[in-house]
């Protein structure tokens, strides 16, 4: 790759935003404001230049194989156009969350291994860094070895804790947001012969490809597993602490469950439902993730914490774009544009922290060395901002040019 400076982007650095020109040289950033030395050169005058985002927890890719209840797409053809769209939104490192989940069809075992080996056959096509979040419902003994596969693999994965099952069969009386901790003796638990339970799982039936009675017979299955969810769990822990690999817990309801996902290795709360477990991750420590999406609209569509508040509130150090590829930039936008922070610390919840949570020390933000992960905005003051470049590692992964 030859060697090029952009010159006259307003750059966001880490304190601030200063006109500076940026060189890239073998991949990485070699200078700021040094000399061009014959590099080619890009005019970024009247646009932002800014590092690439990292992505903690996307599952946009699943609309990609199954656009439609029950019609898969092949997982190539889904894949190569998820990477597309992940550089057209500036994204260039992405932690797909993966499923991994007794439940048959899209959210399977089968499909998270096809899902892996196909990136991996993939890898030399694709422009962004395509990782996986292994989003592991803890009662699917079954993907053990899947997860131990993926922790030996060139890509480091994360490793998300997971308990859909236990959300699932919460009696109706009692709030997701405000459920008790997992593993209580008391966990209220609803009558799966009534036909609310049904209508509850229609949904999740439907994705599985199975009818609505299998369903919840296969449900009752899982759920007399409980005992040993608790030796599985640290098992896995374990397996994931000795390769390394971030992990994080999602749908925190009780700061008991973040204090037991924590003793596991999880320093990474992800999608806390109340302020209570958010209080106390922060107090803990931890990395709080928020989505994206929930900033970009206003508001959750779940009832969970408002992101913009918690940002506000120092209680979110990271936006992950959830369903959403775009809803990243989006709701940087809407933070600054709201008064909520300044442009160079809104960044950091979609590059420099989630890079640091993750363990990805080469990358998110402007320092010499570090990876050049790149993007070119044109965002015109009070508009919605767009992508013109996007770099990976200093190798062009996108770039558009308006038509005006």
């Amino acid at each position: 790759m030859e060697p090029f400076v952009i010159e006259g982007a307003s750059v966001v650095l880490p304190d601030r935003i200063a006109r500076v020109s940026v060189r890239v040289e073998g991949g990485v950033i070699a200078a700021l404001d040094g000399p061009q030395d014959g590099a080619r050169v890009i005019d970024g005058r009247g646009m932002t230049l800014a590092p690439a985002l990292v992505d903690i927890h996307g599952d946009a890719f699943e609309r990609q194989l199954m656009p439609r209840p029950g019609v898969m797409i092949s997982t190539e053809a889904a894949l190569l156009e998820t990477d597309r769209q992940l550089a057209a939104n500036g994204i260039a490192t992405a932690y797909h969350a993966l499923t991994l989940s007794w439940e048959p069809g899209l959210r399977s075992v089968a499909i998270g291994q096809e899902v892996m080996g196909t990136l991996a056959a993939l890898a030399p096509r694709l422009t962004v860094e395509n990782r996986v979040q292994l989003r592991w419902e803890t009662f699917c003994f079954e993907a053990l070895p899947l997860i131990e596969a993926a922790l030996a693999g060139p890509l480091l994965p994360a490793l998300a804790y997971n308990d859909h099952t236990t959300m699932g069969v919460l009696h109706p009386s009692v709030a997701l947001q405000d459920r008790p901790f997992d593993f209580a003796s008391d966990f209220p638990v609803v009558d799966m012969d009534s036909p609310g339970f049904a209508a509850k799982m229609e949904s999740r039936a439907k994705r599985s490809g199975m009818d609505i009675g299998d369903f919840i017979a296969l449900m009752r299955q899982m759920w007399e597993r409980r005992p040993e969810v608790p030796g599985i769990i640290a098992e896995a822990g374990r397996k994931a602490a000795a390769a390394g690999a971030p992990m994080l817990s999602h749908d925190d309801s009780q700061p008991e469950t973040r204090d037991y996902y924590r003793s596991h290795g999880a320093r990474i709360s992800e999608f806390p439902m109340n302020m209570a477990v958010t209080r106390s991750a922060r107090e803990a420590g931890d990395w709080i993730v928020f989505g994206a999406p929930n900033a970009a609209r206003g508001g959750s569509h779940l009832g969970s914490p408002g992101a913009a508040d918690m940002v506000a509130a120092g209680l979110c150090d990271i936006l992950a774009s959830d369903y959403y590829y775009p809803a990243m930039l989006a709701a940087v936008a809407r933070l600054q544009a709201d008064g909520i922070g300044q442009l160079s610390d809104l960044w950091k919840l979609v590059s420099a922290n989630p890079a640091a949570a993750l363990g990805l020390a080469d990358r998110g933000e402007f320092a010499v060395g570090r990876r050049a992960d790149l993007v070119l905005l044109e965002w015109p003051e009070g508009r919605t901002p767009v992508v013109r470049q996007c770099f990976v590692n200093g190798r062009a992964a996108y770039g558009a040019i308006a038509a005006g």
